[in-house]
């Protein structure tokens, strides 16, 4: 019995060292036929597809955001500091240029302007008697000249203190729609409190910016085209004024468009999706997006050439929604390979099962 199980224990060492010395083996066998399967085998033919290039015309398209600005825009602020006596304004209303909006409490100006008033004119009245004097030579004329003097420095405290109620009086500085008021009557107003936004709707002004390489093909004059969210409406808009620097920070040209046609959909301050159409090219080679293989020094297609494949390093321009402009690199009638990317290199052998349009 003892020997019997002495010879399974030996049996049983020995297998698992045969399993030991031969599971290697039979991996690489079996790694060895699974890549064959993926054909990977030098000698096999990857179907796949490919797009044969020919000239297009490509509508240069820079597709960016933007902002929607009114026409003039203002926040309503006092020079001065004050109790609000009066709001002579309704929320949301069209007022007129030069309409009186808010008046400031200016008790003690009015009282120090008659004053200065009286001032003036006692002032007159004594330059009058002094001029008639001076004329029969019985006063000099250096005393009348005082006399002059003392009159327009009353007036010009009369002007001072009027041009300090003025301040008083906060009107429309253009037409426009006046917004929410943050002010009631009998608040104390002080310099930087806001009253309220006031803005010119007439036109509607579009800010964006296109990247720096752009720059030289835009100019004043030029359409584009903008949406906004929550309107299925194509806008229109033309260039007036371009911004004479680049940002360095974001190597971006600042741009503002103007749209002149009075379109309700158009708030200030919304999101624009802008697309501005620079000149046309004519003949332009275009790949299918599919078809570029990005690399660390640049981009490369593979290209069909006598059944074999041909790698070949290009330049990109223009990128389309499912297309990429070549601008160095390939040339009309070249056959670049657009499927089975991943599965071949260069001299692999292929065959093309479909011409992609």
């Amino acid at each position: 019995m003892k020997n019997n199980l002495k010879k399974i224990i030996i049996s049983a060492v020995i297998l698992v060292l045969l399993l030991i010395i031969l599971l290697p083996k039979l991996l690489s066998s079996s790694s060895v036929k699974n890549s064959n399967l993926a054909g990977n085998k030098p000698d096999q033919i990857i179907s796949v597809k490919a797009y044969i290039i020919k000239p297009e015309t490509v509508d240069n398209k820079v597709l960016t955001t933007g902002t929607i600005l009114a026409n003039e825009e203002v926040e309503l602020k006092s020079e001065v500091a004050g109790k609000i006596t009066k709001i002579l304004f309704s929320e949301g209303s069209y007022v007129n240029k030069g309409d009186l909006l808010v008046k400031i409490n200016d008790a003690d100006l009015q009282a120090q302007l008659r004053r200065a008033e009286s001032k003036v004119k006692l002032a007159e009245e004594k330059e009058f008697r002094q001029r008639q004097l001076r004329d029969g030579n019985l006063i000099s004329q250096e005393e009348y000249d005082n006399t002059v003097s003392e009159l327009n420095v009353n007036k010009a405290d009369y002007d001072l203190i009027k041009a300090q109620i003025d301040k008083t009086e906060i009107r429309a500085p253009f037409s426009g729609t006046i917004g929410l008021r943050s002010v009631s009557e009998g608040s104390y107003l002080t310099t930087a409190t806001v009253i309220a936004t006031f803005q010119n709707l007439n036109i509607i002004k579009v800010d964006f910016s296109i990247p720096e390489k752009y720059s030289t093909s835009v100019k004043k004059g030029d359409e584009l085209d903008f949406r906004i969210s929550g309107s299925a409406t194509v806008f229109k808009a033309k260039i007036y004024a371009i911004e004479p620097k680049i940002d360095p920070g974001t190597r971006t040209l600042k741009i503002r468009a103007i749209c002149n046609s009075n379109y309700s959909e158009l708030i200030p301050g919304a999101f624009a999706n802008v697309e501005l159409s620079l000149k046309k090219i004519n003949d332009a080679i275009l790949v299918p997006s599919v078809a570029i293989v990005p690399e660390l020094k640049g981009q490369k297609v593979y290209l069909y050439k006598n059944g074999v494949v041909a790698q070949q390093n290009v330049e990109i321009g223009i990128r389309e929604e499912t297309s990429i402009q070549i601008v160095s690199g390939l040339n009309a009638g070249d056959t670049v390979i657009t499927s089975g990317i991943l599965q071949i290199k260069p001299m692999s052998k292929v065959t093309i099962s479909e011409f992609v349009k």
